[in-house]
């Protein structure tokens, strides 16, 4: 039996957690496809965004007090321009999006609605802000990758069903240093997008 809440935060409230969700952000994105060799500092760097954003927010899910899962957003003004520069490339008035960065839940908590609760929540806070699309981005990966699970399923079904569709040919290009490799490489992100 699990104690199992959410908490919905907006930039400086998300400070106390900061160390949490790093380490959960960590954890969850060493799995396939993210394949994210990362580190304590860089994340509290990177999540020091939302707390210095005012348009920021951030849900968690709780077990107990124990952040098992967490998704981050903020107005795509606030993003990194890796993000924020394909849209405008595409046509984009970036002032009108909200960008739903990252979405990372614990494998046991999974098909409990937390998913769509993320969301919800996030959608909530673009309206909030009076912006009327979200979007949110997808690594690539092949389908061949060696260190793809055989049961692995893409998500991409839910997204669509939550009313997504994949902005064709629009791409972000990030660099993170994979599991397996010694250095940062370049991966390339797809973007989903919803009308609100």
């Amino acid at each position: 039996m699990t104690d199992l809440t959410t908490r919905t935060l907006t930039g400086a409230e998300l400070e106390p957690w900061l160390g949490d969700v790093a380490r959960l952000r960590i954890d969850v994105f060493r799995g396939f496809p993210y394949l994210y060799d990362g580190s304590l500092d860089y994340e509290r760097q990177y999540l020091q965004t939302y707390i210095d954003s005012d348009s920021a927010t951030c849900v968690l899910a709780l077990d107990g007090g124990q952040v098992v899962g967490a998704a981050t957003g903020l107005a795509m003004r606030d993003a990194e321009s890796e993000f924020r520069q394909p849209l405008i490339d595409a046509g984009l008035i970036v002032d009108k999006v909200f960008y739903c960065a990252e979405s990372v839940l614990l494998p046991g908590y999974r098909g409990r609605g937390l998913y769509r609760h993320f969301f919800g929540e996030r959608e909530a806070q673009a309206r909030r802000l009076g912006l009327s699309q979200c979007v949110f981005c997808a690594v690539d990966r092949p389908d061949d990758h060696p260190l793809k699970p055989d049961n692995y399923q893409s998500l991409d079904p839910i997204w669509r069903r939550y009313g997504y569709q994949p902005l064709t040919g629009v791409k972000a290009r990030f660099p993170w240093r994979d599991i397996c490799q010694a250095e940062e490489t370049e991966k390339t992100l797809s973007f989903y997008c919803k009308v609100l």
